[in-house]
């Protein structure tokens, strides 16, 4: 049974999102925990979800592909039926440093389209700076860190190493919209 305040709260976002107005805005505390991918991103991920665009500059050390791989993880164990996972980043300074990264990147690519037939596209901006999530079910996820909003673990086998629904955050902005609230502004 669902309280006054969670139907409410259902209600307000299903008018808003019907109403081609929907914005929503979640503030991640610093230091605060119960933000794993699947809170943030798991409701938007339905069946209607084939392809999946994303924007980050900063998909590039070790930490930051891991978490990329967290939310490719999420998106094989959602409802949605991915095939497409389009990743726009930007490249790693250093020869050997963007000889990793990409070797990386492509071990992610190949295993997705080896054991799950989904088709990861790779491409690199040096200009690239805003961070965005699109799902084409007409959701857009904008966050002010990207993938990478989780502090390092204290120590190796810290609590919240592994479950990121107990890693401490750091702060930052996630603005929630729908496509059609796009094209209501603009008409």
């Amino acid at each position: 049974m669902l309280s006054n305040q969670a139907l409410y709260l259902f209600l307000r976002r299903l008018i808003q999102k019907n109403s081609k107005n929907y914005h929503e805005q979640i503030q991640i505390k610093d230091d605060s925990i119960g933000n794993s991918y699947e809170k943030i991103f798991g409701r938007f991920l339905d069946e209607n979800v084939t392809q999946v665009d994303i924007q980050d500059p900063y998909i590039r050390a070790f930490h930051q592909i891991s978490n990329f791989l967290r939310f490719c993880e999420l998106l094989i164990k959602s409802r949605a039926k991915v095939v497409c996972i389009n990743l726009l980043t930007s490249q790693e300074a250093n020869d050997q440093a963007k000889q990793t990264q990409a070797r990386q990147l492509n071990e992610i690519k190949e295993h997705l389209l080896r054991k799950y037939s989904i088709d990861l596209i790779i491409q690199y901006s040096n200009v690239l700076h805003d961070r965005e999530i699109r799902f084409n079910n007409g959701w857009h996820i904008k966050i002010g860190r990207g993938l990478d909003f989780y502090k390092a673990p204290e120590f190796k086998l810290a609590i919240g190493s592994y479950d990121l629904d107990l890693r401490p955050c750091h702060q930052t902005t996630i603005d929630i919209f729908h496509a059609d609230s796009f094209s209501a502004k603009s008409s």
